[in-house]
């Protein structure tokens, strides 16, 4: 079974030594995808103090920016939004952001709806609220 490891050069930078994504035969395995933009530091809907702290977000532009992200790597890798087929999801707030991540989800998926969860984490390696981790088809 062919093993291949893949890069988007239009999705942002890993943050640590991974592929954005990994082909296995006929499934592609996304690694970990957050909001951020491609060759800056830049989060779309966060600001921060001048520790990086996280001052305010607006999970509704998170949400629009990793979707973008994620539908860019599954195009460079031969794939498509409507090959998803598992999602997770990580928060950082489930309280305050699980509503209005759950209505700007439903509006990508309404007519692909992949297996998901949705887990609250406690922080991600970057200052982002959201963060998803998906597998789809190929080929």
């Amino acid at each position: 079974m062919a093993d291949h490891i893949l890069n988007s050069d239009k999705a942002p930078e890993p943050v640590g030594l991974y592929p954005h994504a990994r082909r296995v035969g006929n499934l592609l395995f996304l690694s970990g995808v957050g909001p951020r933009e491609r060759g800056t530091r830049q989060i779309p809907g966060v600001t921060l103090d001048e520790q990086g702290t996280i001052v305010e977000y607006d999970i509704e532009k998170q949400c629009h920016s990793v979707f973008n992200n994620v539908k860019l790597i599954l195009e460079d890798a031969g794939s498509s939004w409507d090959r998803l087929v598992d999602v997770t999801v990580f928060l950082t707030n489930m309280k305050d952001d699980f509503k209005k991540y759950n209505k700007v989800y439903a509006a990508y998926f309404k007519d692909n709806q992949p297996c998901r969860t949705t887990v609250e984490v406690s922080s991600l390696p970057t200052p982002i609220a959201i963060e998803l981790k998906c597998i789809a088809t190929i080929g």
